[in-house]
Parts: structure tokens; sequence; C-alpha cells
């Protein structure tokens, strides 16, 4: 069983943590033969998995449902919920009550709060009531506004910002984060920020190699979307392109009135 305090020696012992995002049973189970360390249930699934326009649609009771998916495909890893938008802005009674939804109902073993450097007290109020929190902060399209857009690269725009996001690491590890995710680290501010608080520090869009580990969508990571089908990002797969392949083949077969495969005789 992978537990927090793993991943705290795991930091100490410089051995990268593996974080994947999940949405669901099958996906889950794999990942875990696979043998990473976290799942992480992203509310991203609104947009990758139900084609919404953005996170903000998804509802806390669709994060349970999804959650609970997750849940029952993994036994090792530590499993880890995004709050969706909406409760953390309503204020600490409303995301607390969030988070015991997501461990009681959905069974989490931990919640994730984006932008949470912006609302410390809800991430301690949350720990307060017996349930670990995997801190997001960093460069997001929000934040970039304050200077000037995102005309400037991520990397070069976390490096202005160093001192800043030094301040919100410490602050969150003080609130009692037990995981920093930090978004847009560049190769600057992310050594600095991982050498400046004693929890694991774990990126996933634009980290890097010099966090003390990453979180992918699987999703991406595979190939999964239908986008990739034509897509050139090099990729661990193009699991898109290998069932469009399928399927094709499988029309083909019916429509020449053979047997098809996989189909009991």
């Amino acid at each position: 069983m992978v537990t927090l305090s793993a991943l705290q020696q795991m930091k100490r012992d410089g051995r990268k943590i593996v974080g994947v995002v999940a949405y669901d049973y099958q996906m889950a189970q794999i990942a875990e033969r696979a043998g990473v360390d976290i799942v992480s249930v992203g509310d991203s699934v609104g947009v990758n998995l139900w084609g919404h326009r953005s996170e903000l649609e998804v509802t806390l009771d669709q994060m349970v449902l999804v959650c609970l998916a997750v849940r029952r495909g993994v036994t090792r890893a530590l499993v880890s919920c995004d709050v969706p938008f909406g409760p953390l802005q309503e204020g600490t009674h409303a995301a607390v009550r969030a988070a015991i939804r997501l461990v009681k109902e959905g069974g989490a073993d931990l919640v994730k709060l984006d932008g949470a450097s912006s609302f410390p007290e809800a991430v301690r109020a949350v720990i307060r009531a017996g349930i670990p929190v995997w801190a997001q902060f960093g460069i997001t399209p929000q934040t970039a506004l304050q200077y000037g857009g995102m005309t400037t690269a991520a990397p070069e725009l976390a490096t202005a910002m160093k001192d800043r996001l030094l301040v919100e690491a410490r602050l969150l590890e003080e609130a009692g984060a037990s995981i920093l995710d930090f978004t847009n680290s560049g190769p600057v501010a992310g050594p600095e920020v991982v050498r400046a608080v004693g929890i694991p520090v774990v990126g996933g869009l634009g980290g890097g190699p010099w966090l003390d580990g990453r979180v992918r969508t699987v999703f991406n990571a595979i190939g999964y979307l239908a986008a990739t089908v034509d897509d050139t990002t090099a990729r661990y797969a193009n699991v898109a392109e290998i069932a469009l392949t399928a399927i094709k083949a499988y029309s083909d077969d019916v429509r020449a009135a053979r047997q098809i495969r996989g189909a009991a005789r």
C-alpha cells in the first residue's frame, strides 16, 4: 500500500513519484497494475470524457460517482479526487463538506484543491477534518493575467514570479498540505520550490524532471482522445488510432457477413 509517509520518504530518497489522472474503473485497474503511486480523479473528466466545454461544468455529485469508480479499481495506490469548482469558492464550510463527501462516499484517500494558495484557511479546515490535501498552485491563465497574460512563456513567467511562488509553497506546507501540485513550474522556480519545502512537489502541466514527481492524464499519455487520431505529438501510444482501425475492421466484417471477432459462436 502506498502511503503519504511513503511519498515523503521517496522525496527524501530522491525517488520520483508517479501519478496519473484516470476517470474509470478499467483504466484505474490498468494504472494499478502498472504500479503508479497516485491515481488522481480529475475534474478534467468533464472535458475529456463527457464533452463539456469547461471543467467548471462538473458537479460534486459527478465527482463522487467518478471517484467511486476509480476507487473500485485501485487497492495499492493512493486515490486523490479533485474538489470541483464551487465549494472552495463558496467558503470554508462548503469546502469541508465537499471533501468529506469525496472521502466518505467516493472513497478518496485525499482531495486536491485547485488554486489552494488563495484559500489557505480552507486547506487548514479540510485537514482539521482529518482529510489530507493535495494543494495546487502555480501559473494558470488566471494568475498570468496579473502579469500581462500568457504572451510570456509559462517557464519564463514562473521565473519572474519565483519569489511569490516560494511564498505560496511554504504557506501551503505550513497550512498542512501533504503534497503540492505545482502547475507550470519551469526549470528555475521548480527546483527552488522542491528544495524549499519538505513535502513532495508533483507537477503535471508545465512540469519537468526537476520536480519530485509527475502526474499525467492517462488519456493524453496514451493518445486516447479522438483528436489524437491525426496527432503528431510524441505519446506513449496512440490508442485512438488503434481504436479507429479496429472499428473499421469490425465494420468490414459485419458488412461482408463474416463472423465478428470476440463474439460467442
